[in-house]
């Protein structure tokens, strides 16, 4: 397919705007340069609000259509390269890792959800994978042979997030020299990403709705509408209820993208999943830096299991890069005195599984709340989790009430 045409906007037959129709009614995108005399300036206003890159008016040198044309293929080579990268990194997914209860009934939901079009809201912690997941569902969907397209909106300027989503025309704004598609348009029949969702502005809230409620929009300095078939998956940290009642994130938004809401996990309620996942850092990162890593102190692994990481996955990846490169033989090296959250693994028996780690830790943290569970200070605020979540993995473990007042009574000042 070619990079640009150039079309002379009186062509025997048919005009230039005829046949950029024609291609505008087909999934071919090639940018268009106009040639045009000075009578047919109304026609090529026309053709450039239908979507044309460029025209030039005759007479023209040599120098200005070569400029025009290298303008036309540096823009549609960009697309390209950006497009072939999300597909690299599509095709290069890593699988989900964990056998933890809380993340299995994240992967039935994925299943549940994937095949349909459905807007999905990811909501969970900084760290925990919620890229990952949406990744995870657009490979399971009808939609898996087209890219999915991603945009963190906090990572990017409030004044340039409507172009990064919607697009522009030239001369849309100082400093658009060149027509840009939105991220709306290259994820046209395939998924579109967007993370953060809840630092999208007041102001662009209302045109983010119509976009996925209608699925159209233009393009900023154009008035042509643009329509698109574009499945939507979002994500955030934010409490975005708590922000609707605060007056920072509109109602009817909120409910558009709450379709199908996802809960993932942070990686202290599924403390099973971390000898798994420090395994498979160890094995990928390994290999990418050519070591030998062939073992994991035992002692280690169980620093590892009971430490609180707040940053989740993502923190916990990010450490063991930092052991891969510390590590000189084939036993990896735990910088284990920078784990400054780590919760000590005081026990009189040995753990024999992860289970049993995450026991004597819930077991610890009640001995120092002095056994109580709810309230400041108590044992649920000191691991991190709601006070029904430690009384229900409390069941779980069998952790009785006589096990408790045992564990306080060691330690309970006398009268």
């Amino acid at each position: 397919m070619p990079s640009c045409l150039v079309l002379d906007v009186s062509l025997p037959g048919v005009s230039g705007l005829d046949l950029q129709q024609e291609l505008a009614k087909s999934e071919l995108q090639i940018p268009i340069i106009f040639l045009t005399g000075h009578g047919d300036i109304p026609m090529t206003v026309r053709a450039l609000k239908a979507g044309a890159s460029n025209f030039l008016t005759k007479p023209f040198d040599d120098e200005e259509l070569l400029n025009a044309i290298r303008q036309c293929i540096t823009s549609d080579e960009e697309e390209r390269l950006y497009l072939e990268s999300e597909i690299r990194s599509e095709h290069n997914f890593d699988d989900i890792v964990g056998k933890s209860d809380a993340l299995h009934k994240v992967l039935e939901q994925i299943a549940i959800v994937a095949p349909t079009d459905s807007t999905v809201l990811l909501h969970g912690e900084t760290g925990t994978g919620k890229e990952l997941i949406a990744r995870a569902i657009h490979r399971l969907s009808p939609r898996r042979e087209r890219t999915i397209v991603r945009m963190n909106c906090a990572a990017i300027p409030s004044g340039l997030l409507e172009s990064e989503l919607f697009g522009h025309e030239k001369g849309a704004f100082t400093g658009a020299l060149l027509q840009k598609k939105g991220r709306f348009e290259l994820a046209d029949q395939g998924s579109l990403f967007l993370d953060e969702i809840g630092d999208i502005s007041l102001e662009l809230q209302p045109k983010l709705l119509r976009a996925v409620q209608e699925q159209e929009f233009e393009r900023l300095g154009s008035a042509r509408t643009i329509h698109v078939d574009v499945r939507i998956i979002a994500a955030t940290h934010r409490d975005l209820p708590a922000m609707i009642r605060e007056g920072k994130f509109r109602e009817d938004l909120f409910y558009r993208l709450n379709v199908f809401p996802i809960e993932i996990p942070p990686l202290r309620e599924r403390r099973g999943d971390i000898p798994l996942l420090v395994n498979y850092f160890v094995s990928k990162l390994s290999r990418q830096m050519g070591k030998k890593i062939k073992s994991i102190p035992g002692q280690a692994m169980e620093v590892l299991a009971n430490a609180s990481w707040p940053g989740n996955v993502r923190e916990l990846g990010n450490f063991i890069e930092r052991a891969v490169i510390l590590t000189q033989g084939s036993e990896l090296n735990v910088p284990i005195g920078e784990l400054k959250n780590a919760i000590p693994a005081h026990r009189t028996v040995p753990l024999s599984t992860f289970h049993d780690a995450e026991r004597q830790t819930i077991i610890d943290a009640l001995k120092a709340a002095s056994g109580r569970i709810a309230g400041a200070g108590g044992a649920a605020e000191r691991l991190g989790l709601k006070r029904t979540t430690l009384q229900n993995k409390m069941r779980r473990l069998n952790i009785s009430a006589a096990d408790r007042s045992q564990r306080v009574e060691k330690i309970a000042p006398t009268a």
